[in-house]
């Protein structure tokens, strides 16, 4: 699991994210960045009820995004907040691999639409 440094949950933080970042988006999962000002990176996941119903699996979800993250953490760049949206169950049960190669192009891709 991630560090709980590296990891936020608050509502507000969330919504400022939404609001003012951008979003890369692929048919399972979504990307919404925007630079922040704490001098490292943060990252959340929202899985909706609507993706699963129990919270043991959208938990699970979860942990395996978190996962993904902490495995790539050297190739993501620093002082920025990602919020990763799952819009698909698929995620649950997909290849590991698999789910670490789609977060690795949607980073790439926010990198692109940075600028970076």
């Amino acid at each position: 699991m991630l560090k709980k440094k590296y990891r936020f949950h608050s509502r507000g933080g969330v919504r400022y994210v939404y609001q003012h970042g951008k979003t890369v988006r692929r048919q399972q999962i979504a990307l919404v960045f925007v630079p922040n000002t704490k001098g490292y990176t943060r990252f959340a996941v929202v899985v909706s009820k609507k993706v699963e119903k129990s919270a043991v699996g959208r938990n699970r979800i979860r942990r395996r995004v978190y996962e993904a993250l902490r495995l790539n953490f050297d190739t993501i760049p620093n002082k920025m907040d990602y919020v990763f949206v799952v819009y698909s169950k698929e995620v649950m049960k997909m290849p590991f691999k698999e789910l670490e190669k789609k977060i690795g192009e949607l980073i790439e891709e926010s990198k692109i639409c940075r600028g970076v």
